[in-house]
C-alpha cells in the first residue's frame, strides 16, 4: 500500500458531508521502505509461494486505488447534492417562518377586532336594556300620574267643598282667637327655612330631595324655596364690625363656626401646649415633703393616664436653690404649663413670689390652678404668706383656683393634691363632664370613631399639622418681602379656571413655608367662605411625609364636611385612587374656593408617582399650592406656573438683624453691620434661614462674630451653632446627654418626648433638660412638635447628622437603645401610641425582620396602629416581613388564639373582643372578606357572651359584620344585621344618637345599591335630622369643647372697661353660649353687647344693627317673633342709612326679615323685601351669576304662596336659564327648578309638562344619588366629563318642601 498521499493535498480544505465542520488535511509523515529492497527480503526469508509475483501484487494496488477514487467521486456528488437538500430546505423553513409571523399577527389583530366588537355589542346591548328601564320607568310614571290625575279630578268637587266648610270654621276660630289678641302660628316652624337642609360646612350645604313620587300625595302649592345664606362673619362698615367667625347668631352656621374655630385653633391659646399636660409645681421647703410623696405616689399614675387617652403628662419644678439660675426657663415653662399648682406653708422665697406672680396673679390663658395650703391648729399665717394670698385671690376674679386646705399629713396632703389635679385633667383639661368621666376614659377610641363613622382618624398627626403652622405664623415674616409674592398667590386665586397648580420654589431655607402659612393666615380672615386643606411635610422617613397618610388625611379632613362619609376605603392604593374624586364631590357642593397647600411636597416619597392627581384638571373652584426645592422638583411639574422666592436683598438681611438686636437690647458696630452686610450677598449666604441662624449666633456671642463669617451655607453655620451650644454647657456630663439627645432624635422615626428622654437619661434633671430645649430652640435647632422633640428644620437635621453621627457613630447604635427602651414598655405591657409608632419602624430601619414580626404580632402594637388610621404602614411592616395576606391573617389568628387561652376576666374579655374585630376590619380592609368574617363573628359571639345581647357593643359587631357582606354583595343578609344593630342602638341609646344615625345610612345605602330610593330617602332624612341635632349638642372633632374653652378664655377679657373691643367680644360670647344651646346666658351678653355699643357708638352705628340682628335671631329660637320682628326692623333701618344699597349685611337681614315675615304669614311685607334682596343681587354679581338665580326663585316662591301664578313662572324659567348656563343642565339646582316648575305646571293643569318636567327632575335627583354613593364616574378619569362647572351659593328652603 502506498501513503495515500494522492488522495488529498495538503492545505486542502475537506467538507464534511454530514453536517460536521469541514477541516484542513495535512502531510503525515509515515516511513516507508523502498519497494526493491522489500522484495530481495522477502526472496531471503522464505520460500517462494506457488501463484504469486510482484505483477499481482502492484495490480490489487491499482485496483483499490481505481474502487477508492470512485468512491471518493460518488461521496463528493453525494455530499453536494446533500448541501443543495439542505440549504434549499432552510430556506423554505424560513419561508414558513415568516408565513407564521404572518398568520399570527393577523390571527392577534383579529381577535383584538373581535374582543372590540364584542364590548360594543356587551355595551349597546345595556344600553339597550338601560333605554328599556327608562322607557318603562316614563310609562309607568306617565300611567301613575294619569291615575292619580284622574282620582284627584273625580273627588276634587268634593274636596273642594270640604275645604271650603273647613276653612270657614277656621277663619271663624282665627278671628275668635285674633279679637283676644292671640296670633297663630304654625308650630313646625323653626328658627331658619332651611328645614329639610344639612349644614355640613363653612358654606356649604347638602341638600337631599325630600319627597317621593308625584302623584303618591298630591299638595297643592307646594313649592321648594331657595335662599343664599351667607357664611362666614357678617361683613359690616367698620372694622370692628364681625372680625372673626362668630359674629352672627344663627343656628345653621353651627359647622361653620366650628370649622372656623378649627381653621384659627392654633391661634388661640391652647390649654394643652402641645400634647403634653405640664403641671408646673411651685414650692417651697416647708412644702417639699408633700411634693416628694405626690412625685413617687401619684406622678405615675397620672402619667399613666394621660398616655391612655394619648397625651404626655410630666411634672415641672424648679428646687429653690437652683431656681435663680433658670430664671428665663420658668418664666417659658409657667407660659406652656397647663396647669399650676403653689404649696404653701409658712415661708417663701422671692422665686416663689415670681412664679406665683406670673402663673396665679396674670394666668392670662386661664388654666386650672390649684393652691395647697397647709395649715396648723397653734400657727398663724405669716405676713408673706396671707400678702401673696390677698394678691391671688384679688387675681381670682373668675373663681379658678381650688384651693385645698390641710393641717394633716404631708402623704395625706399629696392625696388631696392628686385627687383635684386628675379631677382638674379630666374636666377642664380633656373635656370630660360629671362622674362618668373614669367611664369614658376607656371609651374614647369609640366616641372618636363614631364622630367620623367608620373612617379612623389619627388626632396626632392633626395637632402636628396644626402645631407647625402655628410655629410658621409665628415667625417674623413682615421682615422679609413676602408682600409681592402674597399679592402673586391671590392673583392666582382669582384667576379663571382650569387652573393648574402654583409651584412655589426656593433653596433650602428660602422662606416657603413661611410664606405658606403667612398667606393662609390672611386668606382665613378674608374669605372665611374658603375651605384650606394645608399640610406641611416634615423629615424624609417621617410619618408626615408618608403619601398615602397625607392623601388619607386630607380625604378625612373633605369629609368632614359631609353628614355621611359612608364609603372611603382604607386600602392605600384606593385612598390614592379616589382622592380626586372626593375633592371633586366636595367642590360640587361647597360654597366659595377650596385650596390645598402641601409644603416640601418634593421630601413625599416618591412625590411625583404618588401625587398623580395634580396632573389631572382641577375643579374650577379648587387651587392646589405646592413648594419644592429648586434642586430636587421633578421634571413633570416644572411646566407649571411658578413663583420663585429671589435671595434676601440687602435692606432685609439688615432687618432681620436689627430686629434680632432689638430683642436682645444689643447694638452692633457700624464695622460689623458692614462685615455682614458684604458677607450676605452670595445664594447661600442670603437665605431667610441662613440669615436668621446667623443674627441668632452672632448677637449671643461677639467671640462668633468672625467664626460665623468663615461659613458659607447654612449647613455649616448649623453646625458651628452645634458646636457652640456644646461648649456652653457647664460640665462634660451635660455635653455627653446633650450630644446623645440629638442623636437619638435624629435616629428615631418622629422624635423623642421630653418624658421619654427624661426616662432615657435618669441623671438628668428636668431643669437642666429645659436648659438644653430651651437654647437649641433659639438657634432653630429643635423644637416641639404635638409633644415631641424634633428638628425646626431638615438642615438642622442634616448638620447633626454629619456633626455627630459621621465620626465612627452609627444611627444603628441609637436605634438599638430606642428599641431596648420601647421594648422594655412592652414587657410591662404598656403599648401607648409612641410604642406602636416607633418600635416597628425602628426594627424596620434595623432590618432586623425575625423581631419586627414579633412586635406587629403583639396584637395591642397592631390594634393601636390601624385604630389611628395607619393601615398603610401596618401593611407596609408585615410586606417587609415577607408575609402575603392569607399568611399574615393566619398569624394574626395563632397569636389571638394564644392570647384568648389568658383570657379570664370580664375586662381581659372584652380586649379580646375588641381585637378579633379590629382584626376582622383590617382583613376586610385587605379585600379578604371570607376570612374577615370569622373574627368579626367571633367578636358578636364573645360580647353577647360576656356582655348581654343587647349591650351597644354587639350593635358595633353587627354592624362590622354587615360591612362584609356588603363588600359580598349579599345585601339581604346585611339589611338584617343592620337592622338588628339599629334595633339596639335605638334601645340602648334612644331614636337621636349619632349611632342610629350610621345605622340609618348605612340601611340607606344598601337600598340605594338596589334601587330602592324611596326607602334610602326616608332613612337618609332621619338620619340627616338626627346628625343635625347632635351636631348641634356635640359638635364635630371636639368642636363643643373648643367653643367652651374659647367662651371662657373670652369671659376673662369682658372685666374691663367699656369700650369696642369689649363690645365685640361679649357679642361673640353670645353667639359662642347660643351655639351650645345656652340660650339665657347668650341673651344675657349679646343685651350687654347692645347696650354697650349703644353708650360707646351711638345708637345709629352698624355694630349696633348687628346686635339687633344677633338678638332677633335668639328671640326666633325662643318663638317670641314680635320682639324679633321689631328687632330686625330696628336693624334693617340702621343699615339702611349706615350702608350702602348693595351691601351684604344689608342683604342679611333683608333675608332674616323677609323669612320672619313668611313664617308669620305676612306675604304682603315679605314681597317687596324678596324684590330688593333681588335687586341688591343683581348689582352685586350680575344678572346671569347663580345668586340671581336663586333670588328669583325665592321670589317665585313667594308669588306661588300668593296664588300669583302667572307672575311666578317667567321668573322660574329666568332662574332655570342661569342655572342651565352656569351650572350645567345635571347640576342639583337645575333639578329643585325643575321641580318646582313641575308643581306649577301641575297646579295650572298641565299634566303633561309637569309630568315631562317631573321626569327629569327625578333623572338629575337619581344621577346625584348615584354620585354620593360613589358610583358615578370621575371628571379626573379620561372616560369622564371634564367640564366642572361653578358652584351657586346655597340657598332657602321653606316650610313647603315636601312634594
Amino acid at each position: 500500500m502506498g501513503t495515500a498521499s494522492s488522495l488529498v493535498s495538503p492545505g486542502e480544505v475537506i467538507e464534511d458531508g454530514y453536517g460536521g465542520e469541514g477541516g484542513e488535511a495535512c502531510e503525515i509523515p509515515v516511513e516507508v521502505k523502498p519497494k526493491a529492497r522489500l522484495l530481495r527480503s522477502s526472496f531471503r526469508r522464505g520460500p517462494r509461494v506457488i501463484g504469486s509475483s510482484f505483477k499481482s501484487t502492484g495490480s490489487v494496488d491499482l485496483e483499490y486505488a481505481a474502487e477508492y477514487e470512485r468512491l471518493r467521486k460518488e461521496y463528493e456528488i453525494f455530499r453536494v447534492s446533500k448541501n443543495n437538500e439542505i440549504t434549499s430546505m432552510q430556506k423554505k423553513e424560513a419561508k414558513l417562518d415568516e408565513e407564521n409571523k404572518r398568520l399570527r399577527a393577523e390571527l392577534q389583530a383579529l381577535q383584538k377586532t373581535y374582543q372590540k366588537i364584542l364590548r360594543e355589542k356587551e355595551s349597546a346591548v345595556e344600553a339597550k336594556y338601560q333605554a328599556m328601564e327608562r322607557a318603562a320607568t316614563f310609562e309607568h310614571d306617565r300611567d301613575k300620574v294619569k291615575r292619580q290625575f284622574k282620582i284627584f279630578r273625580e273627588t276634587k268637587e268634593k274636596e273642594i267643598q270640604d275645604l271650603l266648610r273647613a276653612k270657614r270654621d277656621l277663619e271663624s276660630k282665627l278671628q275668635q282667637l285674633q279679637a283676644q289678641g292671640i296670633q297663630v302660628y304654625d308650630p313646625n316652624d323653626s328658627d331658619s327655612d332651611d328645614n329639610q337642609t344639612t349644614v355640613t360646612a363653612a358654606g356649604t350645604q347638602c341638600e337631599y330631595w325630600t319627597g317621593g313620587a308625584l302623584g303618591s300625595e298630591p299638595s297643592m302649592g307646594s313649592m321648594m324655596q331657595l335662599q343664599q345664606t351667607f357664611r362666614g362673619p357678617e361683613f359690616a362698615h367698620s372694622l370692628i364690625d364681625v372680625e372673626g367667625p362668630f359674629a352672627n347668631v344663627s343656628r345653621d352656621d353651627w359647622d361653620a363656626a366650628v370649622a372656623s374655630l378649627l381653621q384659627v385653633s392654633p391661634h388661640v391659646p391652647q390649654v394643652l401646649w402641645s400634647n403634653t399636660v405640664r403641671c408646673y409645681l411651685i414650692f417651697t421647703q416647708d412644702t417639699k415633703a408633700e411634693l416628694n410623696f405626690f412625685i413617687k405616689k401619684h406622678s405615675s399614675a397620672l402619667r399613666r393616664m394621660c398616655e391612655s387617652l394619648g397625651h404626655f403628662y410630666l411634672n415641672i419644678y424648679f428646687p429653690e436653690e437652683t431656681a435663680d439660675r433658670y430664671a428665663v426657663e420658668r418664666m417659658q415653662e409657667i407660659k406652656r404649663s397647663s396647669l399650676s399648682v403653689l404649696l404653701l406653708k409658712s415661708s417663701v422665697t422671692s422665686s416663689v413670689v415670681e412664679d406665683c406672680e406670673e402663673a396665679f396673679v396674670k394666668n392670662p390663658d386661664g388654666h386650672p390652678l390649684v393652691l395647697y395650703l397647709r395649715t396648723e391648729k397653734d400657727h398663724n399665717l405669716t405676713v408673706h404668706i396671707r400678702q401673696l394670698l390677698e394678691r391671688v385671690n384679688a387675681a381670682d376674679k373668675a373663681a379658678k383656683v381650688k384651693v385645698v386646705d390641710h393641717s394633716g399629713s404631708a402623704e395625706e396632703g399629696a392625696d388631696l393634691i392628686y385627687a383635684q389635679l386628675k379631677k382638674a385633667i379630666k374636666q377642664e383639661l380633656l373635656g370630660f363632664e360629671g362622674a362618668d368621666a373614669d367611664l369614658k376614659d376607656s371609651g374614647i377610641d369609640e366616641e372618636g370613631e363614631e364622630d367620623s363613622g367608620d373612617v379612623l382618624w389619627d388626632l396626632h398627626d392633626e395637632q402636628e399639622q396644626m402645631e407647625s403652622f402655628q410655629q410658621a405664623c409665628s415667625s417674623t415674616t413682615s421682615l422679609l418681602g413676602f408682600q409681592k409674592y402674597i399679592d402673586r398667590l391671590n392673583d392666582m386665586i382669582t384667576a379663571p379656571p382650569p387652573t393648574p397648580p402654583l409651584l412655589v420654589s426656593g433653596g433650602p431655607g428660602s422662606g416657603k413655608s413661611l410664606l405658606l402659612s403667612k398667606w393662609i393666615e390672611l386668606q382665613q380672615k378674608q374669605s372665611p367662605n374658603t375651605l384650606f386643606l394645608y399640610h406641611f411635610v416634615g423629615r424624609p422617613l417621617s410619618t408626615s411625609s408618608e403619601p398615602v397618610l397625607i392623601i388619607k388625611r386630607l380625604t378625612v379632613k373633605l369629609l368632614q364636611h359631609f353628614w355621611s362619609i359612608s364609603g372611603f376605603s382604607m386600602e392605600p392604593s384606593k385612598i390614592l385612587e379616589e382622592f380626586p374624586r372626593w375633592l371633586e364631590r366636595l367642590s360640587a357642593r361647597h360654597q366659595g374656593n377650596i385650596i390645598i397647600i402641601i409644603d416640601s411636597i418634593d421630601q413625599i416619597q416618591q412625590a411625583e408617582r404618588h401625587m398623580k392627581w395634580l396632573i389631572d384638571p382641577l375643579p374650577v373652584n379648587v387651587r392646589v399650592v405646592v413648594s419644592v426645592n429648586v434642586e430636587t422638583c421633578p421634571q413633570a411639574w416644572r411646566l407649571w406656573p411658578t413663583l420663585h422666592l429671589d435671595p434676601l436683598s440687602p435692606k432685609e438681611v439688615r432687618s432681620i438683624i436689627s430686629a434680632e438686636c432689638q430683642s436682645l437690647d444689643l447694638k452692633l458696630t457700624k464695622e460689623q453691620e458692614k462685615q455682614l452686610e458684604r458677607h450676605c450677598r452670595s445664594a447661600s449666604t442670603c437665605n431667610a434661614l441662613y440669615v436668621t441662624l446667623l443674627a441668632k449666633m452672632v448677637t449671643r456671642s461677639e467671640t462668633l462674630h468672625t467664626l460665623c463669617l468663615q461659613c458659607q451655607d447654612t449647613m455649616s453655620l448649623y453646625r458651628l451653632a452645634l458646636k457652640m451650644t456644646l461648649n456652653s454647657l457647664s460640665s462634660d456630663r451635660e455635653q455627653h446627654i446633650m450630644k446623645e439627645l440629638l442623636c437619638l432624635v435624629c435616629a428615631s422615626h418622629n422624635g423623642l418626648s421630653e418624658s421619654e428622654a427624661l426616662d432615657l437619661f435618669p441623671e438628668i434633671e428636668l431643669p437642666v433638660l429645659s436648659s438644653m430645649l430651651h437654647r437649641l430652640s433659639r438657634l432653630c435647632i429643635l423644637t416641639l412638635r404635638c409633644g415631641l422633640i424634633r428638628f425646626q428644620h431638615l438642615q438642622a437635621w442634616e448638620a447633626v447628622r454629619l456633626e455627630f453621627l459621621g465620626r465612627g457613630s452609627s444611627s444603628a447604635t441609637y436605634r438599638d437603645k430606642l428599641i431596648l427602651y420601647f421594648n422594655q414598655q412592652l414587657s410591662e405591657d404598656v403599648v401607648t401610641w409612641r410604642v406602636a409608632d416607633e418600635l416597628p419602624w425602628l426594627l424596620q430601619q434595623q432590618e432586623n425582620r425575625v423581631k419586627l414580626q414579633l412586635s406587629l404580632l403583639n396584637l395591642f402594637v397592631s390594634q393601636n396602629l390601624y385604630k389611628r388610621g395607619h393601615f398603610s404602614e401596618l401593611l407596609a411592616y408585615w410586606q417587609y416581613v415577607g408575609k402575603d395576606k392569607s399568611s399574615m391573617a393566619t398569624e394574626y389568628f395563632d397569636s389571638l388564639k394564644q392570647y384568648e387561652k389568658s383570657c379570664e376576666s370580664e375586662d381581659s374579655m372584652t380586649k379580646l373582643a375588641n381585637l378579633y374585630e379590629t382584626l376582622g376590619r383590617f382583613l376586610k380592609d385587605l379585600g379578604l372578606p371570607s376570612q374577615a368574617v370569622a373574627p368579626l363573628q367571633r367578636s358578636l359571639e364573645i360580647r353577647e357572651t360576656a356582655l348581654d345581647p343587647d349591650h351597644p357593643s354587639v350593635a358595633q359587631s353587627l354592624h362590622q359584620l354587615a360591612g362584609v357582606y356588603v363588600q359580598w354583595k349579599k345585601y339581604g343578609n346585611a339589611e338584617q344585621l343592620y337592622k338588628q344593630a339599629l334595633e339596639i342602638s335605638e334601645n340602648a341609646y334612644g331614636a337621636e344618637h349619632a349611632s342610629v344615625a350610621r345605622e340609618l345610612d348605612s340601611l340607606a345605602m344598601i337600598y340605594q345599591k338596589q334601587n330602592k330610593y324611596e326607602q334610602a330617602e326616608k332613612l337618609r332624612k332621619r338620619s340627616v335630622k338626627i346628625r343635625q341635632k347632635t351636631a348641634r349638642q356635640k359638635g364635630h372633632m371636639y368642636g363643643f369643647t373648643l367653643l367652651r374653652r374659647r367662651a371662657l378664655q373670652l369671659e376673662e377679657l369682658t372685666l374691663g372697661k367699656d369700650s369696642a373691643d369689649c363690645a365685640k367680644t361679649l357679642n361673640e360670647l353670645g353667639v359662642l353660649y347660643y351655639l351650645q344651646n345656652n340660650l339665657e346666658a347668650a341673651k344675657v351678653f349679646l343685651t350687654r353687647s347692645l347696650e354697650m355699643r349703644q353708650r360707646v357708638l351711638g345708637a345709629d352705628h352698624p355694630d349696633c344693627a348687628q346686635s339687633l340682628n344677633n338678638l332677633a335671631a335668639l328671640h326666633t329660637e325662643r318663638k317670641e317673633y314680635e320682639t324679633a320682628e321689631d328687632m330686625y326692623e330696628k336693624a334693617l333701618d340702621i343699615r339702611k342709612r349706615a350702608l350702602s344699597h348693595d351691601h351684604p349685611s344689608l342683604a342679611y337681614t333683608l333675608k332674616h326679615l323677609a323669612m320672619l315675615y313668611k313664617r308669620r304669614g305676612k306675604l304682603e311685607k315679605a314681597l317687596p323685601l324678596y324684590e330688593l334682596s333681588l335687586e341688591i343681587r343683581e348689582k352685586s354679581f350680575g344678572p346671569k351669576h347663580p345668586s340671581v338665580a336663586t333670588a328669583l326663585v325665592n321670589l317665585a316662591v313667594i308669588y306661588c304662596q300668593m296664588k300669583k301664578h302667572g307672575a311666578a313662572l317667567p321668573l322660574y324659567q329666568q332662574a332655570l336659564k342661569v342655572y342651565e348656563d352656569t351650572l350645567g343642565r345635571s347640576h342639583p339646582r337645575v333639578g329643585e327648578t325643575l321641580k318646582n316648575l313641575a308643581v306649577l305646571s301641575y297646579e295650572e293643569g298641565d299634566f303633561e309638562k309637569a309630568a315631562e318636567l317631573y321626569k327629569r327632575a327625578m333623572e338629575i335627583k337619581e344621577a346625584e344619588q348615584s354620585l354620593v354613593c360613589g358610583n358615578a364616574p370621575s371628571r379626573h378619569s379620561s372616560s369622564g366629563d371634564t367640564t366642572i362647572k361653578p358652584q351657586v351659593p346655597h340657598c332657602d328652603q321653606s316650610q313647603y318642601s315636601t312634594i
